[in-house]
C-alpha cells in the first residue's frame, strides 16, 4: 500500500523533479500559458497542489522509516545470534577465499524490494568483480542469485552465467529450516569446487560491510588438508563411528553451507532494513526542505497576485475620478 501510494504521489509530483532552480519553478507557476482566460487563482492553486503532493510523500517516507525501524529491531537480534552457527566451522576449516579451484559458484544475496539505498548494487558489483577475477581459460564461474533486485541487474549482461535464481525469500519470517531446504536445493542442482557467498554484514543503522564467505567442496577440503596449512589440522582429530573421512567431510560441507547461508541471509536482511531506514530519513528531510521552498514560492505568488489586484483597483478608481 505504501509503495503504491508513493508511486502515485511521485507521478503527480513528477513535473517538480526536473533539475531547475527555484526562480525557474516560480516563473513556470505564474506563466501565462498555464493560466486560462479569466482565472486569477490558478497559479497559487498549482503551488498548493504541489505542496500537498510533497506532504503526502513526506508522510509515506516517515511511515516507511518507522516500519523499517520496527523490523530492524526484530531481525537484528536473530542475525547476531546466528553468528554463533558458522564461527565453529571457521575455527575448524578456516575461511580460505584465496584457494585456487576450477569451478566457482558465486551466491549473490540481495533484497526483493527497493528503496534501500545502494545495498543491492554493492553486492552485484562485488559479484561481477569476483567473476572477472576467478574466470580463466580452464576455469568456470557461475552465479546463484537470491533476491529480485540482484536478478534484475545481473540478467542484463550475465544471463548465460546464472544457474539458479530464487526470490521472495523474505516473504515469510526467516528460520533455519527454510534456509536449510534452500541450501539443499542449491547443492543438488549446482556442481562446484568452491561456493563464494556475497552478502552485506550489518554493523550499524548507517553502516554495512560487503562480505564474502567461502565454502569448499569435500574433495577440495581433503586436497587442501593433504597439502597442509590450516586444513591440515583436520588429521589431528579422531573419527568415531563407522563413517569414513569422506562421509564426514560431505556432512560438514553441507551443514557448513546451510549455517553460513542462514547467517548471510539474516545479515543482509538486517542491513537492508537499516539502509531503508536511513534512505527514508533522508527522503523525509529532503521533502521538508522542498516544502519550505514551495511555501516561499506560494507566498511570493500570492503576494504578487494581491499587489496586481490592488493596482487594478487604484487605477480604476483614478480613471473614474479623472
Amino acid at each position: 500500500m505504501a509503495m503504491a501510494a508513493l508511486r502515485r504521489e511521485g507521478r503527480r509530483f513528477a513535473p517538480l523533479l526536473s533539475p531547475r532552480p527555484i526562480a525557474g519553478v516560480r516563473s513556470s507557476v505564474v506563466s501565462e500559458e498555464d493560466v486560462p482566460f479569466g482565472a486569477r487563482s490558478i497559479s497559487t492553486q498549482v503551488v498548493r497542489n504541489r505542496m500537498k503532493s510533497v506532504r503526502n510523500i513526506q508522510k509515506i517516507t516517515k511511515a516507511m522509516k518507522m516500519v523499517a525501524a520496527s523490523k530492524l529491531r526484530a531481525i537484528q537480534v536473530r542475525a547476531e545470534n546466528s553468528r554463533g552457527l558458522w564461527q565453529p566451522f571457521t575455527a575448524l576449516l578456516g575461511d580460505t577465499p584465496s584457494v585456487d579451484v576450477k569451478k566457482n559458484v558465486i551466491v549473490t544475496i540481495s533484497s526483493d524490494k527497493g528503496l534501500c539505498g545502494g545495498i543491492n548494487s554493492t553486492s552485484v558489483k562485488i559479484s561481477k568483480a569476483l567473476h572477472k577475477l576467478s574466470s580463466g581459460p580452464e576455469k568456470e564461474t557461475k552465479y546463484v542469485v537470491l533476491g529480485e533486485k540482484a536478478k534484475a541487474q545481473m540478467v542484463r549482461d550475465s544471463k548465460k552465467d546464472i544457474l539458479l535464481t530464487i526470490s521472495e525469500l523474505q516473504k515469510n519470517p526467516l528460520n533455519y529450516t527454510q534456509v536449510s531446504v534452500l541450501a539443499d536445493d542449491i547443492l543438488k542442482n549446482v556442481e562446484f569446487d568452491a561456493l563464494r557467498i556475497i552478502f552485506n554484514k550489518f554493523q550499524s543503522v548507517v553502516s554495512f560491510l560487503p562480505t564474502m564467505s567461502t565454502v569448499l567442496s569435500p574433495e577440495i577440503v581433503e586436497r587442501e588438508a593433504e597439502a597442509g596449512g590450516k586444513l591440515g589440522e583436520l588429521d589431528s582429530y579422531e573419527i568415531e563411528g563407522g563413517e569414513t573421512k569422506a562421509e564426514i567431510l560431505q556432512n560438514l560441507a553441507e551443514f557448513q553451507f546451510s549455517c553460513v547461508l542462514f547467517n548471510a541471509v539474516l545479515e543482509n536482511a538486517t542491513s537492508e532494513q537499516g539502509a531503508r531506514m536511513s534512505a527514508m530519513d533522508s527522503s523525509s528531510r529532503n521533502a521538508g526542505e522542498m516544502l519550505d521552498r514551495l511555501t516561499l514560492t506560494y507566498n511570493r505568488t500570492r503576494q504578487a497576485s494581491i499587489t496586481t489586484e490592488l493596482i487594478e483597483i487604484i487605477s480604476g478608481a483614478s480613471a473614474l475620478e479623472g
